[in-house]
């Protein structure tokens, strides 16, 4: 019997496939305006003028704006949502992962070599890494947890566990 289950898509397919170019436009057109009201209010010299000093220090500010708040946003939303409308199918002899845009990877449960959530997360939510080992190679999928998570998490790692006998190594 193969369970399935599936991240929920709490935003549009268009959307997550393409949020970065939004957030990095609007941070270059903010960034663009604040080079416009340089240019239209800046003074331009060629010795040492303190009196540009403001203009500068704004300069720098939106500069600082304009490249880190897409950074942060599209990190939190890639780490929240980026699984979103993937899918995980556990049969009695394989794992098959998903991705919303159509891609697979396949393990063979007896591959499976270790399960275990990562020691140290910088980006919530947690993420499980189940790794897998065949000829030399090792590869692995991950699996979330919590409020943007994978529902029903918990039952897939501990079937997972029993079925390969890897315990779920947690810190």
């Amino acid at each position: 019997m193969t369970d399935l289950f599936q991240y929920p898509m709490s935003y549009p397919g268009w959307w997550l496939s393409n949020y970065y170019y939004f957030t990095w436009t609007l941070a270059m057109l903010f960034l663009a305006g604040g080079w416009a009201f340089f240019y239209r209010y800046g003074k331009f010299s060629y010795g040492v003028d303190f009196g540009c000093f403001w203009k500068t220090t704004l300069l720098v500010f939106m500069t600082t704006i304009a490249l880190g708040v897409p950074s942060y946003y599209n990190t939190k939303f890639v780490a929240q949502h980026g699984n979103d409308g993937d899918s995980i199918a556990l049969s009695p002899d394989r794992i098959e992962y998903r991705y919303r845009n159509g891609e697979k990877k396949m393990f063979l449960l007896k591959d499976i070599v270790s399960i275990y959530q990562e020691p140290v997360t910088y980006n919530p939510p947690p993420k499980i890494f189940i790794v897998a080992q065949n000829a030399g190679l090792r590869d692995s999928i991950t699996v979330t947890e919590g409020k943007h998570g994978l529902p029903n998490a918990d039952k897939l790692l501990s079937t997972l566990a029993e079925r390969t006998g890897q315990p779920v190594k947690r810190p």
